[in-house]
């Protein structure tokens, strides 16, 4: 099973995930700020992370900047999910090594389809 991270500091948004991933068969971690994410992502090495951007301790940019740069991780595609809608945002987001920028509110759906999209095409077996 394909396991995926959820950081998120809003435990709703995380919780509403987790239950939409968890019907589709993904095995799902959770952290509700940015250095419990960081520290779970280089324990699990998940195939996938929905990342909140603005989050306490650690920033999503930060995290995916981190993670990106690491060849050990590099591969794991970001979806990063924020409030933060503008266009500079989401250059950051890019920059950062963010795979896909999603604006809250979003829908579970559409962040389902994203998700099977890129769990779909790679196959990076760890």
């Amino acid at each position: 099973m394909k396991k995926i991270l959820i950081v998120d500091d809003e435990q709703d948004i995380v919780e509403s995930l987790k239950f939409v991933l968890e019907g589709s068969n993904y095995t799902c971690y959770c952290a509700y700020n940015g250095e419990d994410g960081l520290n779970l992502a280089r324990e699990i090495i998940p195939d996938l992370i929905i990342l909140d951007v603005m989050m306490p301790r650690i920033n999503g940019y930060k995290i995916s900047r981190l993670l990106k740069f690491d060849k050990k991780y590099q591969n794991i595609p970001i979806l990063m999910i924020t409030a933060r809608s503008q266009e500079e945002d989401k250059l950051i987001g890019e920059e950062t090594g963010a795979n896909e920028y999603i604006t809250k509110p979003f829908d579970l759906d559409e962040v389902l389809q994203i998700v099977q999209k890129y769990l779909e095409t790679t196959e990076v077996e760890g």
